[in-house]
């Protein structure tokens, strides 16, 4: 509801930096787009690492960076060329991602029908510090509507449009997750379910059972499929935003010019694809594989709440105070819940060290890059 007030108010594209602009000046416009970006940035290598390993992948560490960052790649590669060519393989992932939950939902219910379900369910669920970090993912897994609002030019009639789309994605996003956790719930039981690669192995488990050796490559096949449409979805109008800071000037002009063929924002895409991929690999220092990906999965969810406290100022001060005090309730939740560590964290103080010098850096740099830019403005 906020984002379609807001979008509504201000159909161009930049979403929330042009929403912070307006309300609380140029320098807090920038910072919102520059740690949400910075968030977006993150998304990318945990993302790319829970796809790729779930897509067989994870034996190998070299391996599954490789893989990683192909996927990323070839999907900012398809949205460079244009929304024309890129929306195919945003629609492919998400047809690909609907299949992949009803194969799920199926499996499920021939292996319970077989030998009953793995896991013996309950409605409330049991508080263990291990798990903690698991509840700021399920919030961020209920975020992404405020993607509308940066390619908000590109809409038609959002007044009409994004009322709806807010209800039927909300909807559909907890159908979706409810729906494929439970089916992986009655696969396995919830401990000897990886969060890194969970998928593979339910698929190598349900094929076991139901004698299908076709549905551990099918359900890889559609992985892929899923991690390229929402690569390519999420890095095109991500890349709205430092298009309209170039535009600007707080960004070099480059950022704010569009290709003379294809006409996309295409050095704004190019560049979260350059930072994800150098994250991707900074990642890897230090701990295993499973606790890098923990890490940052936890610098996501903070670099992607963190803007949420200026969308829901916007939204206070355009009337809409029951989303604002409910967005900035559970966005404060989510950062605390993502400072917990989790079970696969063996070296707690490096842990916490890498999501502080993480935040910092994510900040400092905004904060540099802007005076920067104002600087330059100035001469």
């Amino acid at each position: 509801m906020a984002v379609t007030t807001l979008t509504v108010r201000q159909p161009e594209a930049g979403g929330m930096y042009l929403w912070a602009r307006t309300d609380y000046g140029p320098w807090h416009g920038f910072l919102c787009f520059w740690v949400y970006w910075m968030g977006t940035a993150f998304w990318f290598p945990g993302a790319a690492m829970f796809y790729m390993s779930a897509a067989g992948f994870g034996n190998s560490r070299l391996s599954l960076v490789l893989a990683s960052l192909a996927a990323i790649w070839i999907a900012l590669g398809t949205n460079m060329i244009g929304v024309r060519i890129g929306k195919w393989t945003e629609n492919l992932g998400a047809i690909a991602s609907w299949i992949l939950a009803l194969l799920l939902g199926a499996a499920a219910v021939l292996v319970w029908r077989q030998k009953g379900s793995a896991t013996e369910f309950q409605l409330l669920p049991s508080l263990d510090w291990n798990t903690i970090s698991f509840w700021a993912s399920i919030a961020y897994g209920m975020t992404g509507f405020e993607v509308a609002g940066m390619m908000g030019g590109e809409i038609r009639n959002p007044a009409r449009v994004l009322p709806r789309a807010a209800w039927y994605s909300a909807i559909f996003s907890v159908l979706f997750y409810a729906g494929s956790t439970a089916a992986l719930l009655v696969i396995l039981p919830a401990g000897q379910i990886s969060d890194l690669d969970g998928l593979g192995q339910v698929g190598e488990t349900a094929g076991r059972v139901l004698g299908v050796s076709w549905l551990a490559p099918v359900i890889a096949a559609l992985v892929l499929c899923s991690a390229v449409g929402q690569f390519g979805g999420l890095g095109s109008s991500a890349s709205r935003m430092p298009f309209a800071a170039g535009v600007d000037g707080l960004l070099p002009a480059a950022f704010g010019k569009l290709h003379p063929r294809w006409q996309t924002p295409w050095l704004s895409i190019a560049a979260i694809g350059l930072v994800a991929s150098i994250l991707l690999l900074l990642i890897q220092l230090g701990d295993t594989a499973r606790a890098a990906y923990q890490t940052v999965i936890s610098l996501m969810v903070i670099s992607g709440f963190l803007p949420y406290v200026y969308v829901f100022g916007s939204a206070w001060k355009a009337g809409k105070r029951l989303s604002a005090v409910l967005g900035w309730s559970v966005s404060a939740l989510a950062i605390l819940c993502s400072l917990v560590p989790s079970g696969d964290i063996h070296n707690v103080w490096l842990f916490e060290l890498k999501l502080a010098v993480g935040t910092a850096a994510v900040v400092g740099s905004g904060y540099l890059v802007y005076r920067g830019g104002t600087a330059a403005k100035v001469i």
